[in-house]
């Protein structure tokens, strides 16, 4: 009889050797270790390449502006324009045409073949081979004609197709040709189109939103861009990864609010700077002097559920400051850099969609929406404010912040001391006094007027300063507003709130000579 041993691995069907037993218990043991072990490093492995992956988003992130400096955004026409590119035409089997019958006489008789009745069968053979012979030839030319018609068909249609391209292509580089026209005499449409071709073309992570807007006012020499944010979730909510061994499990650190505050805050600052760079660089200094940028998101509000737009980072930037920044120093604080050297507005919590008041509203220079002041229309009855007193501009404007809802006094000319219209906003937050200023010019107002504007609103104890002219300003006046209560308004803007508020206007400038004003002083 065989006894079962308790080190038995087979339960009694045969006898091993308690030492055999044992090692086998040992390796048994040292196999699961080594599982055990191997698992655990697949965890710390996987932990390691998780924390690897979100510190390189990060990475992207805080090199959106760096990432971008030895880029050239300039939009090379020349590789826009398009050729027609049509395939030949394929006839197929059409292409040539069927091989004629060819007559075939059939073989004499001859012999004793001839003598018995030979002759007569050959004379029926050849007469029914001349029927058929005849039959072939003429379904031969039908099928030769309907050939022919077919190929006439597809000639006809392959030469429309030819002519459609020829005009698509041509159609298309005629835009081309007028944007590139446009754009060398500083039309308004053809700026702002280019313009956002070139912000268009920028390359950003897959998941930043498209959307850019761009509006010239050539009376300003100044680009309004409206460029949609990102959500704050392109900022990783995790910050590492790491293996708990206690529970064989891979845990997230998460990163903390403020820093992901922080980190969007740096993103919409390196979007703000690298779209001022790019518009510089892509853009003549006597075309664009002065870029206004607002940084837009759309989100669900948490109050109200409902799908917003909040601008959440706005500043205004001359060619002159910028070009003062140096954007590869390694320890460049863009946020820093917006708020301290262009005094941009940065939401302090953009986590909790705290919003910003933008330098300007992007209708004010949407071209989209404002007539051109340069063109001249007979058929047009609006009034044209150009051709109004001064004392009539400032009791038209006093009339457009009446319409505004505002509490209006309109100054006399003498002894006003700088003051045109007095405009209250009874609002306990965002109210207050305004000091507004209208200048009714055909020429770029002086800065010394905004200079003059600040020193009322200061004497004056107002709120905020507004000025408003028919024409524009200069890079100097928009650089001395940054960072004060100072609103300036030139002609676009004008006519846009002219039209929000239901005033017919237009501003024509119809002789360019004894012009109000002078040319900003650089």
């Amino acid at each position: 009889m065989v006894h079962s041993s308790p080190y038995d691995p087979y339960g009694g069907h045969g006898y091993v050797d308690p030492r055999i037993a044992r090692q086998l218990e040992r390796e048994r043991k040292a196999l699961e270790r080594e599982q055990v072990q191997l698992e655990a490093a697949s965890r710390d492995e996987q932990a390691i390449a998780q924390t690897a992956e979100v510190e390189d988003q990060v990475a992207e992130l805080t090199d959106l502006l760096a990432g971008s400096l030895g880029r050239d955004p300039r939009i090379e026409f020349s590789a826009l324009r398009r050729y027609v590119q049509v395939p030949p035409l394929d006839l197929g089997w059409d292409a040539s045409p069927r091989p004629a019958p060819v007559w075939s006489t059939p073989p004499e008789p001859t012999g004793l073949a001839r003598m018995f009745g030979g002759k007569r069968r050959y004379e029926e053979e050849t007469h029914l081979a001349k029927q058929q012979f005849a039959q072939a030839q003429q379904d031969h030319q039908r099928e030769e004609s309907l050939r022919q018609q077919r190929v006439a068909q597809k000639q006809q249609a392959y030469q429309a197709a030819v002519e459609q391209a020829e005009q698509q292509v041509a159609d298309e580089n005629a835009r081309i040709d007028s944007l590139v026209a446009g754009l060398r005499e500083g039309d308004r449409l053809a700026v702002s189109r280019y313009m956002e071709m070139v912000l268009e073309h920028s390359p950003y992570p897959y998941n930043f939103p498209m959307e850019r807007r761009a509006g010239y006012v050539p009376e300003s020499a100044r680009l309004a861009v409206e460029w949609y944010l990102p959500p704050i979730e392109v900022v990783p909510e995790h910050k590492s990864f790491r293996h708990v061994k206690a529970r064989k499990a891979i845990e997230p650190t998460t990163r903390p609010v403020k820093e992901i505050r922080w980190l969007y805050q740096r993103v919409m600052a390196q979007i703000a700077l690298r779209t001022v760079r790019e518009v510089f660089a892509a853009s003549a200094e006597e075309l664009i002097s002065t870029v206004e940028f607002n940084g837009v998101l759309r989100a669900v509000s948490p109050a109200t559920g409902q799908q917003t737009e909040q601008p959440l980072i706005s500043m205004r930037a001359t060619r002159e400051q910028f070009a003062r920044l140096v954007l590869d120093e390694p320890k460049f604080d863009p946020v820093q850099c917006v708020r301290k050297h262009f005094f941009a507005d940065v939401s302090p919590h953009p986590d909790e969609l705290v919003a910003v008041r933008p330098v300007m509203n992007f209708k004010m220079a949407d071209p989209r929406i404002i007539d051109p002041v340069d063109i001249i229309s007979e058929l047009d009855k609006r009034p044209n404010l150009l051709e109004l007193t001064p004392s009539e501009f400032e009791a038209f404007i006093q009339n457009l912040f009446t319409r505004m809802k505002f509490d209006t006094k309109l100054y006399q000319a003498s002894g006003d001391r700088g003051v045109d219209c007095v405009a209250y906003d009874p609002d306990p937050i965002k109210g207050g006094k305004f000091i507004v200023q209208a200048k009714l010019y055909t020429g770029t107002v002086k800065p010394t007027h905004v200079r003059d504007l600040w020193g009322t609103v200061q004497h004056e104890g107002a709120t905020k300063g507004i000025m408003i002219t028919t024409s524009g300003y200069g890079p100097e006046s928009y650089k001395f507003a940054n960072g004060k209560p100072l609103n300036l308004i030139d002609g676009s803007g004008l006519l846009s709130l002219c039209q929000q508020h239901g005033i017919p206007a237009r501003i024509v400038n119809r002789s360019r000579k004894n012009q109000q004003g002078d040319a900003d002083s650089q």
